[in-house]
């Protein structure tokens, strides 16, 4: 691959992580939602069953059957019960917090990939990408107040330690599906996933399970459009560029949050939220403008 269509790549990464960004920040709202009337891994489990038909209904369109004959099953596996932890986990935190709260919580995921591909993918990641990362992680200190009260609180509460083990096993997740990039279909690590949540979550769900009300059935849709969305999203950004380069759009979720948080809920974070906010989007941007700025100059190199 040419430095050019390397770049190329990772543009195209960043434009899908934004979308998998909004797509997976109204499917959180509608898990925040749920989260009062059933058990979290019941949640998980209706996450992977709802979305199902769309992703069957996707490879069939694809013609896509024979690219599941072979599978690297032990990545899969890993990634199936990684899944379902992570969603019961983070549906266990959005129920005790706003959405803004988990989500700046949640940004170390984007700093564990970068770490993780490294020594897993054999990624170089270079410097001033190192710098937009740690500058990003500053916004994050920033927005949790680290002198305040509400910091302690947030880290040590039950829905903020569920949050950061999901965090955790996105990270995995996420460099695990761009191992299995290299050899297995985007349809499969689609598939695979959700048959993991739905089945999986499922039968742990099973002695729990709570009867579900018909009025929750748009919610339901809801959770299925936007959660498949979500994952075609999430794997094609992952699949086409750098972990290390597109990782760090993760912190856009933040914004949705705020925006989700006061159109649901009425509640707004406070100045030092908005002062890492700003932080955190500014050094995702000028990984966009170094991004546009490489493939543009290698594009205008090979065809002067």
């Amino acid at each position: 691959m040419t430095t050019a269509s390397h770049a190329q790549g990772n543009l195209r990464s960043i434009v899908s992580m934004l979308l998998a960004v909004m797509f997976f920040a109204f499917m959180d709202a509608v898990l925040k939602t749920l989260s009062p009337h059933y058990p979290p891994l019941q949640i998980a489990c209706l996450r992977g069953l709802t979305a199902l038909p769309l992703v069957l209904a996707y490879v069939h369109w694809r013609g896509a059957w024979h690219k599941l004959r072979r599978l690297r099953w032990s990545l899969h596996i890993l990634r199936g019960v990684l899944g379902i932890t992570m969603l019961a986990l983070f549906t266990r935190g959005v129920g005790e917090l706003p959405l803004s709260a988990a989500y700046t919580l949640f940004f170390i995921a984007p700093l564990l990939i970068t770490a993780l591909s490294v020594p897993v993918l054999g990624e170089r990641v270079p410097r001033a990408h190192w710098w937009a990362i740690a500058a990003g992680f500053v916004g994050v200190v920033v927005a949790l107040r680290p002198s305040g009260a509400d910091l302690q609180a947030g880290f040590a509460s039950p829905g903020g330690l569920a949050i950061l083990g999901a965090a955790l096993c996105y990270a995995v997740t996420a460099v695990a599906g761009r191992l299995l990039s290299r050899s297995d279909s985007l349809e499969s690590l689609i598939l695979t996933m959700m048959v993991f949540i739905g089945v999986g979550a499922g039968l742990l769900a099973a002695p729990q399970w709570v009867p579900v009300s018909a009025s929750h059935a748009w919610l339901l849709l809801a959770l299925a459009v936007t959660g498949f969305l979500g994952q075609l999203a999430i794997n094609d950004a992952f699949r086409h560029g750098q972990a290390s380069a597109v990782a760090p759009f993760e912190y856009t979720a933040l914004a949705w949050g705020v925006g989700l948080d006061w159109l649901l809920w009425q509640t707004l974070p406070d100045a030092s939220t908005w002062y890492g906010a700003a932080i955190i989007v500014g050094s995702g941007l000028y990984i966009v403008r170094r991004e546009k700025r490489i493939s543009e100059a290698h594009a205008t190199a090979e065809h002067p």
